[in-house]
């Protein structure tokens, strides 16, 4: 990773990531279970669990472990898919089965909202 860049406005957090690889690998890296189970989480947490259903509304579910054994869950769909181009979805804490639960139920404290929309874009940069 080259960069990256965090900035807030009004609601909405922009980070930006610049990665030693093609558009093609990054993509692959965010919609291939077995890739996203090598990367999904903190550092030290493993990702047992990764089901994508990868079409426009397609559900997911990841399972990620802490090292003290804590599972969390989320859960999301898959509202738009341009290959290799840009991802969005919703994105929510869930329980094991799925379900959509509140941030209290992981112990997160505050206003979180139950649903997230994020925009994931994939762009060309200096040839990777």
């Amino acid at each position: 990773m080259a960069e990256a860049v965090l900035t807030e406005e009004r609601g909405r957090l922009f980070i930006q990531r610049i990665f030693a690889a093609s558009r093609d690998r990054v993509w692959e890296a965010w919609t291939d279970p077995g890739l996203i189970a090598r990367w999904w989480g903190p550092a030290s947490f493993t990702a047992p669990v990764i089901r994508v259903d990868l079409r426009e509304g397609g559900r997911y579910l990841f399972g990620m472990r802490s090292p003290d054994g804590q599972d969390f869950w989320s859960t999301g769909v898959y509202r738009e898919i341009a290959p290799a181009e840009r991802l969005v979805f919703t994105d929510s804490f869930a329980d094991a089965e799925g379900n959509v639960v509140p941030a209290s139920t992981y112990g997160m404290s505050g206003d979180w909202p139950r649903e997230l929309l994020v925009t994931v874009t994939f762009e060309e940069h200096d040839g990777g």
